[in-house]
């Protein structure tokens, strides 16, 4: 059996418009956890367009960034490894997991379960393209009549995989219902390269119970760090060091929360960052005193300096109670 090769059993998982720079450095800031990039879309980087470029372009990050890679020509997956290494990527992930229409329907992400055989080529493009490690993200299945997360995982490390990340729900299920972590264990059985298990890992206690309960090397964790950028970090002080870190307070949450527009504002604008904010304070402040009535006001508004002030009275009304 091989090992995970990381300084961490944690990972970031890779999310869409969200995993991008300014996130990247803010759940770095907290401490331990690998980081994954947002996917980067092949033709596009192969064709050089700017945009994707710069979304692929990790070079100035002092942490090791997995940059992870979607799409569904061998060829330009090739091209595309290359110039993802020359960006700076530790390693590579190919999504062949993401459940969205348009990327589906693109013969990516999930799609490729049911094309083992594109799925294959497109896995040898990449490991001969570089010398970096390749891994590939997959689910249980396309569907409940159709689960072969364990044929597929063969297949990735035959192809040449270093390791696997396995969603424990199938394209279906986008993400409804509870993960199938029995998948994620037979996965584990199936290879002999190591597999971090991915769905419902929400706190510490709850990665522990993966790792013992699958055999898994490592865990990825996604929607449960939206507006919850330390959890990576708690998670990894609880797997390495057996510490529960504090309840965190308001105070950090609304500096957080203002870190977080700053690092968008340093990497957008102030124009994009107010936008793309709003769905960070839904984030943040879940489950808070008066949430919905902030969240409500806060989207309507469209002066930047508006928001901020927005942001400072309600955590300084929030934390005089």
């Amino acid at each position: 059996m091989q090992i995970l090769d990381f300084d961490s059993k944690v990972f970031l998982a890779p999310m869409a418009g969200i995993t991008d720079y300014p996130m990247r450095r803010l759940v770095s800031s907290f401490g331990g956890g690998n980081i994954v990039s947002e996917m980067v879309a092949i033709n596009a980087l192969s064709r050089k367009n700017a945009k994707t470029w710069r979304i692929a372009d990790v070079r100035a990050e002092p942490y090791k960034v997995v940059v992870q890679l979607v799409g569904g020509e061998p060829e330009l997956f090739a091209d595309a490894a290359r110039f993802a290494a020359e960006l700076g990527a530790h390693s590579l992930d190919i999504n062949m997991g993401c459940p969205v229409k348009k990327i589906v329907g693109n013969n990516s992400g999930s799609y490729l379960m049911k094309d083992m055989a594109l799925a294959e080529k497109i896995i040898r493009a990449v490991v001969g393209a570089t010398p970096l490690k390749v891994s590939v993200k997959f689910r249980k299945g396309w569907d409940a009549s159709h689960v072969n997360a364990v044929e597929f995982a063969r297949m990735c490390e035959e192809a040449g995989a270093a390791y696997l990340s396995v969603h424990g729900r199938t394209r279906a299920e986008f993400y409804s219902g509870a993960a199938d972590w029995d998948i994620i264990a037979a996965v584990k059985q199936a290879v002999k390269i190591p597999v971090v298990g991915n769905g419902d890992v929400t706190s510490p206690q709850k990665a522990a119970e993966m790792l013992e309960y699958t055999g898994a090397d490592g865990v990825m964790v996604g929607r449960a760090a939206l507006g919850n950028p330390w959890l990576i970090a708690q998670i990894h002080n609880y797997l390495e060091h057996g510490r529960i870190e504090p309840e965190v307070s308001r105070e950090l949450v609304k500096q957080t929360l203002l870190t977080h527009i700053k690092e968008l504002t340093d990497y957008y604008g102030e124009k994009t960052a107010l936008s793309l904010s709003r769905k960070y304070v839904c984030w943040y402040c879940k489950n808070m005193r008066e949430a919905r009535r902030f969240r409500e006001a806060y989207v309507r508004l469209t002066d930047f300096a508006a928001a901020l002030a927005e942001i400072n009275r309600y955590f300084d009304n929030c934390n005089e109670e």
